[in-house]
């Protein structure tokens, strides 16, 4: 057996307890720096119906655009900058670019503009950069990261001049964008849109009701209740559409519910895919709160998914694909206001906050 065959892929997941009653409760500003979603999923078990508030939650996400073949230089746009990037947060992100084969860019509401780039073409940008700590070939990727908000970085000044060079002149990078825009959505990005080829996309929202799906005790203090791994397992069991009743005498395929277990009659499951922001998924967990002061349910949980092939993961931390492109959270809330959170991503990853 090969010597890569007898590792195992190092896995990160930060696990974290507290109460949303806490006034160091971190909450908000970990969900803020986590940029790019495509996918939240919800579990309710044991509710046969969500209460309308949340179900508005979950139906007003923000809109959000897909850009055909933008030309990268664009982004440093003169008028793109004033009207979006300095006025708000920009969240842009290459489409259906993969992390580890293809140039893959994303631009951060925080102003700064990250290329992950092969080595051919970081060196025609001729802008500085690193080498990717999330590449499994030495000096095989580089990393750009350029804050566009800088005072070195205003239009006319040497260092906006060297990059916009680099990107017209030098390497013509193009890419199928995804971009949003908060607070002021599309009209913050109108001028740019009009000179291309673009479509407005609303997140697809499903809800599907579970009948009879075996629930383990959500991990707690109590000793008796699920592991946070076991339980994350079955989420993912249930996000999978996998059967959770199979007998563990039967295939090795098989997968059982871990013990201790509940069996309600009924559980809803909501799903929301697009380009989510971080805004809107926040807004979504204070509904889920206000949601859980009743009886039913007592605890919920929520999955984050971020973009398997985004550059970065929380943060500007950078981010790799490796095995699985690991990149999420999972929040576990109950009727009490303590919740968990889990936080995982890829091997070569940084630490999440």
């Amino acid at each position: 057996m090969s010597a890569e065959l007898e590792k195992t892929a190092r896995s990160l997941l930060v696990c974290e307890k507290s109460s949303f009653q806490d006034e160091k409760c971190r909450l908000s500003a970990q969900v803020e720096q986590h940029y790019f979603n495509h996918k939240v999923s919800l579990l309710l078990p044991g509710c046969g119906s969500a209460p309308p508030l949340l179900d508005r939650a979950l139906s007003s996400f923000s809109s959000f655009y897909l850009i055909r073949e933008l030309p990268l230089h664009e982004l440093l746009d003169t008028h793109f900058l004033h009207a979006a990037v300095y006025q708000g947060s920009v969240y842009g992100l290459s489409y259906r670019t993969r992390i580890d084969e293809d140039n893959s860019f994303a631009l951060l509401p925080n102003g700064r503009l990250v290329l992950s780039l092969d080595k051919d073409s970081y060196e025609l940008l001729g802008v500085a950069g690193k080498p990717s700590a999330c590449s499994p070939r030495a000096a095989g990727r580089y990393v750009v990261s350029v804050d566009l908000t800088d005072s070195s970085m205003a239009p006319g000044g040497r260092g906006y001049q060297r990059l916009l060079t680099g990107l017209k002149s030098r390497v013509r990078l193009q890419t199928d964008f995804l971009l949003s825009h908060h607070p002021a959505g599309g009209e913050a990005l109108q001028r740019l849109l009009s000179r291309f080829d673009w479509s407005e996309r609303s997140p697809e929202v499903g809800r599907r009701r579970l009948a009879d799906l075996p629930c383990p005790a959500p991990p707690t203090s109590d000793p008796q209740s699920c592991d946070p791994h076991s339980f994350l397992e079955w989420l993912g069991a249930v996000e999978a559409e996998a059967s959770c009743n199979d007998d563990s005498t039967g295939f090795l395929s098989t997968y059982v519910c871990p013990e201790p277990r509940t069996l309600p009659s009924q559980t809803l499951r909501y799903t929301v895919t697009g380009l989510l922001l971080p805004q809107d998924i926040y807004r979504l967990i204070e509904e889920l709160r206000r949601s859980l002061d009743g009886a039913e349910p007592s605890w919920s949980a929520l999955t984050v998914h971020g973009f398997a092939d985004s550059p970065v993961s929380w943060g500007n931390r950078e981010h790799g694909f490796l095995k699985g492109g690991e990149n999420f959270y999972s929040l576990l809330l109950f009727h009490n206001q303590n919740y968990r959170l889990y936080m995982g991503t890829g091997a070569n990853d940084g630490c999440p906050p």
